[in-house]
């Protein structure tokens, strides 16, 4: 099969690669990242100079860029997880995820709809996968579970770009009968993962015996998923979801900000052990709240894993412990 990654340079996107190559070695995929700062083509080392892998450097909002890959690669399926994903950029700036996420995907999503149709019996039913984020349903309250029925309502730039772009994959479906597929996931995390994000902010600021910041009083809730079985549950909806639908992707794991903070202090003074008086939590300090915080995310997974059979292996403890070793490694040959 002939597959477009868009992101691939990116958190999720690079370890989707690694994912699909090792189990899908006669795979041809085409790794297409504009390299922003938060790509990173070393993550790809390992399959760089595979048969089975090449890179393009392509910006999506770039639509003739788009056209060309498109036409020389002609895919057969897509799995679009390059996106602007940050929310406290987005508030500083919207602009960009507004490119990026909403004409970026409708770019990607055009282009592709136009070389399937136009030679529809040289493809035998192409796939378009769009992965986006819980963030599209706002924020909960102490109970209930975001499911596929759930009502948008994105609290932020970056969330509200998301929405946009979930809407035009379904209206391509909807109207052109295009086979698409949409999953919405909750917060990874694992290897890879940019410095600006919460784990391997904690992580390199304890290191460097800085402040950790927490926003507000810590008590925001999110959902963990281990970006592995992200993978697992992308690679199963994209080889078997239904043409049309959407599946929420959680990790049946919610922490607050606060608990999930002293938990990687405490396993960084267990590995470590460097921490000022002997203990990272030391350096917890409590920050203004971000504009429009959404205080509890939570996804009921019960549709990928009742109809495609997905199960989540992670163990929590020891894929933490797992991720903060590799980020340790990474800070001190920085």
């Amino acid at each position: 099969m002939k597959l477009i990654i868009t992101g691939g340079a990116g958190f999720i996107g690079s370890n989707m690669i690694l994912h699909l190559l090792k189990k899908y070695p006669n795979y041809q995929i085409v790794n297409i990242d504009k390299l922003s700062y938060a790509s990173n083509l070393h993550y790809l080392d390992e399959v760089k100079d595979s048969n089975g892998y090449t890179f393009s450097k392509t910006d999506l909002v770039d639509r003739n860029a788009v056209r060309q890959v498109v036409r020389r690669f002609r895919p057969e399926g897509v799995i679009h997880l390059a996106a602007e994903s940050h929310v406290d950029n987005s508030i500083k700036g919207p602009e960009p995820f507004v490119m990026s996420n909403v004409v970026g995907t409708f770019n990607l999503l055009e282009e592709c709809r136009q070389l399937w149709m136009e030679d529809a019996e040289q493809f035998d039913v192409p796939r378009f996968h769009h992965v986006s984020t819980d963030e599209v349903y706002g924020s909960l309250g102490k109970t209930g579970f975001f499911t596929e029925k759930s009502p948008y309502a994105p609290n932020s730039p970056y969330s509200a770009s998301k929405a946009g772009s979930d809407f035009l994959v379904r209206s391509y479906h909807h109207t052109y009968g295009m086979n698409v597929v949409t999953t919405n996931c909750s917060n990874n995390y694992g290897p890879h993962q940019h410095d600006e994000k919460l784990i391997p902010t904690v992580i390199r600021t304890a290191l460097n015996k800085e402040k950790i910041p927490v926003y507000g009083k810590g008590d925001n809730i999110r959902d963990w998923l281990y970006v592995k079985d992200h993978c697992t549950a992308l690679d199963l909806v994209f080889h078997k979801g239904e043409a049309g639908e959407t599946y929420n992707i959680g990790g049946h794991n919610e922490w607050t900000n606060i608990d999930l903070v002293k938990k990687i202090c405490s396993i960084l003074n267990d590995s470590v052990g460097e921490g000022p008086d002997g203990d990272y939590n030391n350096l917890i300090t409590f920050v203004t709240d971000r504009p429009g915080h959404d205080k509890r995310y939570a996804i009921d997974a019960a549709k990928i894993e009742n109809e495609l059979g997905w199960q989540n292996t992670q163990d929590f403890e020891a894929d933490l412990r797992q991720t903060i070793d590799w980020y340790v490694k990474k800070y001190r040959q920085d």
